[in-house]
């Protein structure tokens, strides 16, 4: 297996340990992330130990780069932390407040209590325009449903999470705001057209990569007026021509999980990994089933064999994702634990998290360091 594929991986893992099938997989494949959900977290002890044992097995690996350990963490109902993290409210609050002072400090010190422990990337902040009252996927965890909120918020958001030395994710491009259909289950088909996609949802986007988020996520979403063939994460027209040419991207693309209905009810296992890095994706992103990976890197490597994916092409992902790696994790293992449990639902968090849950900015932040 050629050891530069593994690091276009992310995958989830199966409980609060790493068993030993996992940890030899990630080894032998040379794997460049890990994402937690909450079958995976529990106090900051057993959450320190996991990412500390995550960490530890880089010096195994072929590269021996530091592994990316990602997280859902928005606030709201994506918050897979439980207390006595800080339990932070959704985004929307942040847009009633609307002080992007505030925005920067909640980025900042939720930031702060994930780099504690060692997770080094977070899936967020959303940046999806809420335009369509009835989405019941993306609703709070919307800034606003105005564009120009939902602008500053996630500049201020980005900032927050960098100042923090947490990888910030910029998602779901170029927007998902909109749909009705939840792409969990299948896959949405949006009727909009390229311009309205620049005048609305895409300038959230151009705001968080000013601000320097380091990745984008895609979005399992069909647009044909723009593509008639692709969805948003196997479309070069999106990750290529909008994405790198147009809005001059530079960071790393992560696909959404490519377990979802929307994709695997039209396409195979083989055909998605294959066709999201031969659009443009950096990383795969494999969150629940764990007889995927395999699959895929063999599709991977069978499609490098064959031609369908250029070895350039492979490389240059690689070194992208080497080059966040080496300037955003220099030190990528967790806080000694007592330093760690310093930082975790102090009082300070939690006078910020609960005036923004009552929509009310919290005195006495200063601006932004």
């Amino acid at each position: 297996m050629n050891p530069q594929i593994g690091q276009l991986f992310f995958i989830g893992i199966s409980g609060k340990a790493l068993t030993s099938d996992e940890k030899k997989f990630i080894v032998e494949n040379n794997i460049g992330g890990v994402i937690l959900f909450g079958r995976n977290v529990g106090d900051p002890k057993q959450v320190h130990e996991l990412c500390s044992e995550i960490q530890s097995i880089r010096h195994q690996q072929a590269d021996k780069a530091p592994l990316m350990i990602g997280i859902d963490m928005e606030g709201g109902r994506v918050h897979r932390l439980k207390s006595p993290f800080t339990v932070w409210p959704p985004a929307a609050r942040l847009g009633e407040i609307d002080n992007p002072t505030v925005s920067f400090h909640f980025a900042n010190m939720m930031g702060t209590e994930l780099r504690s422990v060692g997770i080094n990337l977070d899936f967020a902040p959303c940046v999806d325009v809420f335009t369509n009252p009835a989405n019941k996927v993306i609703g709070d965890r919307s800034i606003s449903s105005d564009v120009a909120l939902v602008e500053k918020h996630a500049s201020a958001l980005v900032r927050g999470y960098l100042k923090s030395n947490v990888i910030s994710c910029a998602k779901h491009f170029p927007g998902h705001g909109n749909t009705f259909l939840d792409s969990h289950e299948d896959l949405p088909v949006e009727e909009v057209d390229l311009a309205r996609l620049e005048s609305l949802e895409l300038l959230p986007f151009k705001k968080a990569f000013r601000a320097r988020a380091d990745m984008v996520l895609t979005a399992h979403i069909r647009f044909p007026k723009i593509d008639p063939v692709w969805p948003a994460t196997l479309s070069e027209i999106f990750l290529k021509r909008l994405l790198r040419d147009e809005l001059k991207f530079r960071g790393l693309i992560v696909t959404d999980d490519l377990g979802m209905g929307a994709l695997v009810k039209h396409y195979s296992h083989e055909e998605i990994a294959v066709r999201a890095l031969e659009a443009g994706v950096d990383q795969l992103l494999y969150c629940n089933e764990p007889d995927v990976p395999p699959i895929a890197l063999e599709a991977v490597q069978t499609a490098l064999a064959q031609g369908r994916l250029q070895k350039a092409d492979l490389e240059a992902k690689y070194r992208r994702v080497l080059e966040v790696k080496a300037e955003r994790l220099k030190n990528p293992d967790p806080l000694p634990f007592d330093e760690a449990i310093q930082l975790i639902g102090i009082e300070a968090h939690r006078r910020v998290a609960e005036a923004v849950a009552q929509g009310q900015a919290p005195t006495g932040l200063l601006g932004e360091a």
